[in-house]
């Protein structure tokens, strides 16, 4: 070969080497530690980085694992793939709302500075984790928890800095007698000396036209556990006739329209269809057992606590996604997918 067709050779092999450092061709592998440092998301001017979520992830790896007692390998099956996946996001979402405290609690002066913080930490560690614990007990202790000292501290310290964010920024909420008042009387059946109960069956159908035909059947006479058998779209319900059997007024397992309409029902009487996101139910109540209401003082701290800490929680959700429009926070998918 000419001197000339080498250097045209190399030339061409030149140009192809660049093009491929330009366009990040996978040929060129990352380092772990550039892997580590990669964005996954940005919170106003500060970003979270795969490395730090990666940290977390495998932490909670592991411990479903050990929990659950499942195979090393399982977040390799598909079962555990989806489960990885709904981790990673639940986790990152987590790690935004903690970086949004982490920012309001600098930007309103909480701390004093990281000595404060570091002082809360180890005051949390030793009442709360150690307790006495002997430093080897402390040792078997972190062993059978998955988890190392410096992530326990570094999870510690975004307990507290939370903790701090959220007092402050509830620290004025408050609930009247009125709206404790208010409750109460809205609410009578969570206030019973014994919880009220019921036995309940319903027909499920998937339109309301449908449903209006069962109904006007079961006005004519016609056996209720016989049409919920042939026509209830619940799958237990051809064996059970649609029997539900006895659920108590406050039970949190049932849809709230569902539950609603099954108690204003008299003993034996039938409603007309009621539409929830399942479909349209037609239900039915042979029997109520309800007990009398207590008095108003007896559970009005109980209601009070219950106002204020649903109030505080509500300013506290509220306040966390004002936060989120505030630092424009943004994700980067490609980098998360990547994740462990």
């Amino acid at each position: 070969m000419t001197n000339t067709k080498r250097r045209l050779t190399l030339f061409a092999a030149l140009i192809i080497a660049l093009g491929i450092l330009a366009s990040g061709c996978s040929l060129i592998q990352k380092t772990p530690e550039a892997i580590a440092k990669q964005k996954v998301a940005k919170v106003g001017n500060e970003y979270i980085t795969r490395g730090e979520l990666d940290e977390l992830v495998n932490y909670q790896k592991g411990m479903f694992i050990a929990q659950y007692g499942l195979e090393d390998n399982y977040f390799e099956s598909t079962d555990g793939k989806e489960m990885l996946s709904n981790i990673k996001k639940q986790l990152l979402d987590s790690m935004i709302d903690q970086k949004l405290l982490e920012q309001k609690a600098t930007e309103l002066k909480l701390f004093k500075d990281e000595n404060e913080i570091d002082t809360e930490v180890k005051k949390v560690i030793d009442t709360e984790i150690k307790q006495g614990k002997s430093d080897e007990d402390y040792k078997k202790w972190l062993n059978e928890a998955k988890i190392n000292e410096t992530l326990l501290k570094k999870l510690v310290r975004q307990q507290v800095i939370a903790e701090k964010v959220y007092n402050n920024l509830v620290k004025d909420v408050t609930v009247t007698d009125n709206e404790i008042k208010e409750y109460y009387n809205k609410n009578q059946s969570s206030f019973t000396e014994k919880p009220n109960t019921m036995e309940v069956s319903h027909i499920l159908l998937k339109t309301e036209d449908e449903a209006k035909k069962i109904k006007a059947r079961l006005d004519k006479g016609e056996d209720f556990a016989t049409l919920a058998k042939q026509y209830s779209i619940e799958t237990s319900a051809k064996e059970t006739g649609g029997n539900l059997g006895e659920i108590s007024y406050n039970d949190s397992n049932y849809d709230q329209t569902f539950m609603l309409a099954a108690m204003s029902l008299k003993e034996g009487q039938i409603s007309n269809p009621v539409q929830t996101k399942y479909g349209y139910h037609i239900i039915k109540v042979t029997k109520k057992t309800e007990y009398p209401v207590l008095a108003f003082d007896k559970v009005k701290e109980d209601i009070k606590s219950q106002l204020l800490e649903s109030k505080k929680q509500d300013k506290y959700t509220a306040s966390i996604q004002e936060w989120r429009k505030e630092a424009k926070v943004k994700t980067y998918d490609k980098n998360i997918e990547n994740v462990a």
